[in-house]
């Protein structure tokens, strides 16, 4: 690797001094005085930004375009964009491939240029219109975004899984013209095209050629290379090569976005309606950029393994920040069950993930140490007892151990490419406490969960340096402030002791413009003082620090009246069984008692099954595992563990469970049940297991049914 000028920018210096957490027992978030309201708690932020919230590290730094052309020109011979290439030959996936910066400054420019020629082809001119992104995680992805801010235009992505209804909506209701798509999405596309009028353009990220290619299939492909650079149902397919040539040969500058103007269109994934656009600006992404260098210490040695759908804002606000920080993005080569591969090449330095991901990353981990028999589980269980010990102690706790970090530790984080991690990041969905211990101690590193929506650009809250405490997403970020509203109907008030209750409510520099051509939508989802109302139930605790605790909608109401949370309950279950990785609860309004179905996690669930039922039962054998799940004795051991959970929760007898029916996998973004970004579809979920429900429901009725009745004389 070369070496570059130690000097570092102002942007990094700057966020290396503000990651610095605060006097030990100060709080992380504070609570400004008298600003609180009737029914609303005080307002909390980030206790270095009392006075103002961050909008950039570096004051010349006020787009997207900025912050990749800051790093670009500074290190242009700099690896920048990773990926493996597929051996058509051998059938496999090579070793990883890099770009430049500098080489993707000139692609990025010749591309925006291109798409600017191309539109004014079909009679749109000017900017600030949308351009759709179709395609997994892929170099070419972030090319075409930054070829789009380059000269004022947005992009608007389509998630890689989505079906045909929802990427109609989303095409027709952003009014796009031109789809940038890898090959496998274009037949889609053209299947749609006589419904989509306005759409005039494909560009393809792929040759078209049959041969060069494994995604699409063979009457697929020569359907495409028939099609190519020819008008089709008034369609036209170029390749992004092309797109570049042609804007190569106009030799045009930049028309670089002002902050105010749009970055993206960013769709929610629409857990009950059609998905709706999020309306985000420069602004919005260089604030939670900036906000998000601050979480975590970057270096220019760093790498980025990039899996997260870039289609969520999530993974797009990451590659922000390492683009940045100039450093390397690497990505997967797009099989998640085949994760590891990528990591053991890229050996990243950071790990942003999601619990679905961890739980069953920290299931695999167990199930290899100290859920083994012999001297490799003692082992395993005695560094566990020793750190955890190192890490409870109240005079400077510590996850780390010179000798054990230095040989179990390594061993273990070798063996899933993880070894130069410095930290993991959970964000998405509440995190299991047990299960952030257990990764602190296993790779002695820093894992930290943060809280972020689509409206907020991915970050609100952040778990800051040195904390080790879990089950909570930390502070208030730097770039936007917090507060809680009572939800009296919910028994959460802002008056509760010891601590305040309620929905959480978000204000500042990352929050979302509104959502795109719905006034009535985004009018709902503000206060009248401008604080977006986030739906997720929260306490924060003498430190600032915040915890989701339950979420204001999917509440359900029993028989008896009384009104029930869902999620929670699931929360509770899937953090106390880790043999569990999928939980619907559900409750039918003329019934008393909830019933649930659950998808269990192979690894544990083997283990967990062949204990019940006295015979072994391999992780690998997904046939026994669901013939497993159909055991009435395993079913009977599952309600028995869900009942002592809801005791030691002490949840009351209309919360817990009294039917269960079990699968692999029940919720899938494949059959629809589940988001893009891993939320499940209660109503659509309700339909489709219709049946199942019902008959839990009769089950359980008819087990109560034939117990005698219990008559005190």
């Amino acid at each position: 690797m070369p070496r570059y000028p130690s000097s570092r920018p102002l942007h990094l210096q700057r966020a290396e001094e503000l990651q610095k957490p605060p006097p030990n027992g100060q709080p992380v978030s504070v609570a400004l005085p008298n600003s609180e309201k009737q029914g609303r708690s005080k307002i909390y932020r980030h206790w270095r930004f009392q006075d103002g919230l961050i909008e950039s590290l570096d004051p010349s730094v006020r787009t997207a375009h900025d912050m990749f052309e800051i790093s670009a020109n500074r290190r242009p011979e700099a690896l920048f964009l990773g990926h493996r290439p597929y051996d058509s030959i051998k059938q496999t996936f090579g070793p990883y491939e890099w770009m430049d910066y500098g080489t993707a400054q000139r692609r990025m420019a010749n591309l925006g240029v291109g798409l600017i020629e191309l539109h004014a082809r079909e009679g749109i001119t000017g900017t600030q219109y949308g351009v759709g992104l179709w395609c997994q995680n892929r170099p070419e992805w972030q090319i075409t975004d930054l070829a789009c801010m380059s000269q004022s235009l947005f992009t608007v992505s389509l998630y890689d899984t989505l079906g045909p209804d929802a990427s109609e909506h989303i095409i027709r209701h952003a009014n796009l013209t031109c789809v940038v798509a890898s090959l496998n999405h274009i037949p889609s596309l053209l299947k749609l095209k006589p419904r989509l009028p306005n759409l005039k353009l494909i560009i393809a990220l792929d040759p078209l050629e049959p041969a060069t290619h494994k995604q699409a299939a063979p009457s697929d492909k020569t359907l495409l290379s028939f099609l190519s650079g020819s008008l089709v149902l008034d369609l036209k397919i170029i390749s992004i090569t092309e797109a570049e040539a042609l804007g190569a040969s106009l030799n045009r500058p930049c028309n670089p976005p002002a902050p105010s103007d749009i970055i993206t269109v960013n769709y929610t994934s629409g857990t009950i309606g059609p998905p709706k656009g999020v309306v985000l600006t420069h602004y919005n992404a260089v604030a939670s950029s900036s906000a998000s260098m601050i979480v975590t210490t970057h270096k220019e040695d760093d790498v980025l393994c990039s899996y997260l759908p870039l289609a969520h804002i999530y993974g797009r606000m990451l590659e922000h920040v390492s683009m940045y920080a100039g450093t390397r993005i690497g990505y997967f080569h797009g099989n998640v069950l085949e994760l590891v591969d990528d990591l053991k090449l890229l050996k990243p330095t950071s790990f942003p993930s999601v619990p679905r991901l961890l739980n069953r990353l920290g299931g695999t981990i167990k199930s290899r140490t100290v859920d083994v028999p012999g001297f490799e589980g003692d082992l395993s269980r005695r560094v566990i007892k020793t750190k955890l010990a190192n890490i409870s102690r109240k005079d400077n706790p510590t996850n780390k151990h010179t000798t054990y970090d230095m040989t179990w530790g390594k061993k273990i984080a070798a063996t899933l490419g993880l070894e130069r991690v410095r930290s993991i990041v959970s964000g998405s969905a509440p995190l299991d406490p047990d299960l952030q211990t257990f990764f602190s101690i296993v790779f002695s590193t820093r894992v930290l969960q943060g809280y972020g929506l689509t409206e907020a650009y991915a970050i609100a809250l952040a778990q800051p340096d040195g904390d080790l405490s879990t089950g909570n997403c930390g502070g208030v970020s730097a770039c936007n402030e917090a507060c809680l509203l009572s939800v009296p109907e919910m028994d959460y008030t802002v008056d509760d002791k010891p601590n305040p209750r309620g929905e959480l409510l978000l204000r500042g520099n990352n929050i979302f413009k509104e959502y795109y051509k719905l006034p009535e939508e985004t009018s709902k989802a503000f206060t009248e003082d401008g604080w977006f109302k986030t739906g997720d139930i929260c306490m924060v605790d003498s430190l600032g620090r915040f915890t989701i605790i339950d979420r204001k909608k999917n509440v359900l109401k029993l028989a008896q009246g009384e009104y029930i949370s869902p999620e929670r309950i699931e929360g509770v279950y899937l953090s106390a069984c880790n043999y569990l990785a999928q939980a619907y609860v559900h409750g039918d309004s003329l019934q008393n008692f909830l019933i649930a179905i659950l998808g269990v996690e192979p690894d544990s669930f083997a283990a967990f099954a062949s204990r019940v039922l006295g015979r072994q039962i391999q992780s690998t054998d997904l046939g026994a595992i669901q013939s497993a799940c159909g055991e009435e004795q395993v079913k009977a051991a599952v309600l028995k563990e869900l009942d002592a959970v809801g005791w030691r929760n002490k949840f009351p007898g209309y919360e817990r469970v009294r039917n269960v029916w079990l699968a692999l996998e029940p919720f899938t973004i494949e059959n629809g049940l589940l988001t893009p970004t891993f939320k499940l579809k209660r109503p659509v979920a309700a339909k489709k297991y219709r049946a199942v429900l019902d008959r839990l429901y009769k089950e359980a009725l008819d087990a109560e049914a034939a117990q005698p009745l219990k008559v005190k004389l």
